[in-house]
């Protein structure tokens, strides 16, 4: 039997035949094409998440607020509930987990900037710091920092792996971004980039959408993906080899996010957990962020959508709302748990369906756009595992210390630019406060920025700032990127 005859009855037994439709119409490099995308999307894996997306759609959701339980509070630490020793305890467990090799970042970033106005990479973006950082060199520079002070505590040097989910629309620029910047001082071998994966596109009554005669319509798979890219693209294994026994998995628009922070992988490691997640504290109980709670039993993320205003208003007695946890998209996981979602239940988490209007080839052969939505993506989230973890554990922290997504334009009101700017300043305002020294503002905005590789979270400032009085705009810098400025700033921003 042919290749082209496997493949044809292939998708017979999937009812998919009219992929191949205009087969003999096709060039040869058209016929390479439509080839390799159906190799690519698997159609027996992908018509049964169909299957699934319907069955979830028709799922009736209306007693979700009955089902919902707060997490126990044995399973809930935070830096506010933990005593000053506990902290410490955490730190010391993670920069020597750190320092062992054990410890690496899984960077969520497949994202383009298209509510910013930009086309590239959110990565990519300068948010407009002194500085002119983009987000992408403001981690880098984390983890460079990070790595010494592991070295300074132990005395063991050992490097974070970044492993660096891009997709088929920012994998190049994120690629020519690094090398261009010359990985912002990171050793290249220990940055791992890889794509997320794409879904096709259905009809509702099941029939994979072209979007050409060659080629299928498809659209990519949620930043969830990154399990069944773990897999695909062999990351996990990566994994293997290295030793990595941890991971940080946080989204690339957090300008305040602690990557790879020792104190949350100090905890989740002392508490022997396989799966944790970072909160904040719902600002209200209308704040439009899911919350993490149980649900007939099992964790999961609720979206704000999916609860009634009375559940979501609901407060225990001491004042505090019930369901409180903001999901931040920010976890802990160890490779035994991924190991676990990878081969064993990858393929049963929850399908997130998105009706949309899918440009489409009609039986006549032309592409035709639809003015109303003709069909669904399905996508899957990165929460969709913690219904498989036995060992869940939550770790809340100060909103004003690490959280500030970059999602609009400067034209919405929150989570723009501005409100990134002014959050990262205000936060490094305090850090040198805290460490003795004054920023003067006499009525002026307040325009503070400490470099990463002075200081990763406000220590070791008390030599460099105490006692000293800064005028707006504050920018501390390493005498590195001093040393570099002077000669023209050639290499970085």
């Amino acid at each position: 039997m042919s290749e082209l005859e496997t493949v044809s009855k292939e998708l017979a037994k999937f009812n998919q035949s009219h992929v191949l439709r205009f087969w003999d119409e096709l060039t040869d490099e058209q016929k390479t094409i439509l080839s390799n995308e159906i190799k690519e999307v698997n159609v027996a894996e992908v018509c049964s998440y169909f299957k699934k997306s319907v069955e979830t759609l028709n799922e009736d959701q209306s007693k979700l607020d009955d089902r919902m339980e707060p997490i126990p509070p044995e399973l809930y630490g935070g830096v506010i509930r933990s005593s000053p020793e506990e902290l410490k305890s955490y730190e010391h467990e993670g920069l020597q987990q750190i320092s062992e090799g054990r410890v690496a970042v899984l960077l969520m970033a497949g994202g383009q900037g298209t509510r910013l106005g930009v086309s590239y990479p959110k990565g990519m973006y300068d948010v407009g710091l002194p500085s002119r950082k983009p987000l992408f060199q403001l981690q880098a520079e984390r983890i460079r920092r990070l790595e010494d002070l592991a070295y300074d505590r132990t005395g063991k040097r050992s490097n974070i792996t970044w492993y660096i989910m891009t997709s088929e629309a920012t994998m190049d620029a994120t690629e020519d971004f690094f090398k261009k910047h010359d990985f912002f001082g990171l050793n290249k071998n220990n940055i791992v980039m890889f794509e997320q994966g794409l879904l096709p596109c259905f009809t509702f009554d099941g029939k994979i959408i072209m979007d050409e005669k060659w080629r299928i319509a498809r659209a990519p798979d949620g930043n969830g993906g990154i399990y069944r890219a773990l897999r695909d693209m062999k990351i996990f294994d990566d994994m293997e080899k290295r030793g990595i026994k941890y991971l940080h998995a946080h989204a690339v628009d957090n300008i305040l996010v602690k990557i790879a922070d020792p104190v949350f992988i100090g905890y989740c490691v002392q508490r022997d957990a396989e799966c944790g997640a970072k909160v904040v504290d719902k600002a209200s109980p209308q704040e439009a962020v899911g919350v993490i709670c149980k649900v007939d039993g099992q964790y999961q993320v609720v979206e704000y959508s999916e609860i009634t205003s009375k559940t979501a208003e609901k407060r225990n007695s001491d004042g505090k709302l019930t369901f409180s946890a903001g999901n931040i998209c920010n976890h802990f996981f160890t490779t035994e748990f991924l190991h676990k979602i990878v081969h064993r239940f990858e393929c049963n988490l929850q399908l997130h369906v998105a009706k949309k209007k899918i440009p489409y080839i009609n039986e006549n052969g032309q592409r035709l756009k639809p003015d109303k939505p003709n069909g669904i993506k399905m996508e899957k989230f990165v929460f969709d595992v913690f219904p498989y973890a036995d060992r869940f554990v939550i770790w809340e922290v100060k909103r004003e210390e690490e959280f500030s997504p970059l999602k609009n334009a400067d034209s919405a009101e929150k989570e723009n630019p501005t409100t990134c700017r002014s959050d990262i300043f205000s936060l490094h305002r305090r850090y040198i406060q805290d460490a003795g020294g004054i920023v003067e503002t006499n009525g002026t905005p307040i325009i503070c920025e400490i470099s990463p590789l002075v200081s990763y979270a406000g220590e070791g400032l008390e030599k460099v700032v105490s006692k000293k009085k800064f005028k707006p705009p504050v920018l501390l810098r390493s005498s590195y990127e001093e040393a570099l400025c002077s000669n023209g700033c050639t290499e970085y921003h």
